[in-house]
């Protein structure tokens, strides 16, 4: 008999998951054929998110092996996302030093602008056409471009980290044959071509995100070169993927929603409650990477064994009645909404700041310029990816596009 968690892995209900996940919440700790447990609601997924017990290392659940070992693929040192404390700790501090509050409080607050001009662009890019794909013509291409621009990726190299998002995210699919060839062979792609820019950066160095953590010596806690290139290539996919899903989300609620639709147009200062809502209602990261029980854990009444994987279905977990009210309606006025569309504890999204911004102005600027936008087809075709879920294409139909000034 298929599980319901086999299941919510099917592409089949890849539109439509959340009555399974409501099922699955009937187990809050529910054992898998294969050994490992998925936990499904809010109280328990937030406890292990925040529970020592629980290892983010990447060692298989059979002998501790690092995942890539065989091939030769444990060339590269994993990214700080893979990493427990105190490596953990000391590797997100070096990058965050450059990226964020206290140190740099404007990074992303800068990229406010040139997002803001990609934005501009890629919509006055639909022309006098009467039908585009929110997906292709505007929320993949968006964050790529953004990304470049933080990192300091030469525009004309954009293309080529569009090919490798594509084997990455591949790579991440619960359901991918040997993910760990796929992600060794486009991690060390993308390795060899980010050492050059930061060479070409150590030459000239820019404001940019690469110079800066290029530029910061390893003796005084900054990251070494490898350890640079591994976080690099993370930023990458945590910086594309997430924002992608959540902008395509987040317009198709929208249109289902004429009526919130119509509010962010009148009243755009409340694209924050909505932006938060969509990480509730339909997030971007459905599961998160899986986790290794260090030791025998109780939790919900069962005993999740030492050695076990552990799969945290954090969807399932923002819809969890027992911590939401009436969850499964979008209601951008929601009070008290901490919601797991970023995860949560020590690996909560490094680049959600980022990813905020970008949705919360695309949104704004979507909804303002598209002239009577209405969906092709409801519910539109699905990427195959359980873990990040969003719309492969979606099709709007326009009566053309209101003037950018």
């Amino acid at each position: 008999m298929t599980s319901v968690y086999e299941q919510i892995l099917d592409q089949s209900n890849r539109a439509n998951p959340y009555p399974l996940y409501a099922e699955l919440r009937k187990t809050p700790v529910a054992r898998q054929d294969d050994g490992s447990y998925v936990v499904s609601t809010y109280r328990e997924i937030v406890a292990l998110l925040h529970d020592p017990r629980v290892s983010s290392e990447r060692l298989r659940a059979s002998g501790g092996r690092p995942q890539g070992a065989e091939e030769g693929a444990a060339d590269m040192p994993a990214s700080f996302i893979n990493l427990d404390p105190p490596a953990h700790d000391a590797c997100r501090q070096a990058v965050m030093r450059h990226f964020g509050p206290p140190e740099t409080p404007g990074r992303i607050e800068g990229l406010r602008g040139r997002t803001a001009e990609i934005v501009t662009t890629l919509i006055d890019g639909f022309g006098d056409r009467n039908q585009v794909d929110i997906v292709d013509d505007f929320a993949y291409p968006l964050p790529v471009a953004v990304i470049c621009s933080l990192l300091g990726v030469p525009r004309e190299d954009e293309p080529r980290f569009s090919k490798w998002a594509d084997a990455l995210i591949e790579g991440l699919d619960p359901r991918t044959e040997d993910p760990v060839r796929l992600l060794t062979t486009t991690e060390r792609e993308m390795g060899a071509y980010l050492n050059d820019v930061i060479e070409s950066h150590l030459r000239n160095p820019g404001d940019d995100l690469l110079s800066a953590l290029a530029e910061d010596d390893p003796a005084r806690g900054g990251l070494s070169r490898e350890q640079l290139l591994v976080n690099a290539i993370l930023l990458f996919v945590a910086g594309h993927e997430t924002t992608v899903n959540l902008i395509s989300n987040g317009m198709l609620t929208l249109l289902r929603r004429p009526a919130i639709l119509d509010r962010l147009r009148d009243e755009p200062d409340a694209v924050d409650r909505i932006v938060e809502e969509l990480l509730r209602f339909e997030p971007p990261v459905h599961f998160a990477l899986r986790r290794i029980a260090l030791t025998d854990i109780e939790i919900a009444g069962t005993t999740i064994p030492k050695g076990a994987t552990i799969t945290l279905a954090l969807a399932a977990g923002s819809r969890d009645p027992d911590r939401f009210d009436d969850p499964d309606q979008f209601d951008p006025d929601r009070e008290d909404n901490e919601h797991l569309g970023f995860n949560s504890g020590i690996h909560y999204c490094f680049g959600a700041p980022l990813a905020r911004l970008e949705t919360q102005l695309a949104l704004t600027e979507l909804v303002r310029r598209l002239r009577n936008p209405r969906l092709v087809t409801d519910p539109p075709p699905y990427r195959p990816n359980p873990r990040l879920r969003g719309p492969r294409h979606l099709l709007v139909t326009i009566d053309g596009i209101v003037p950018s000034s």
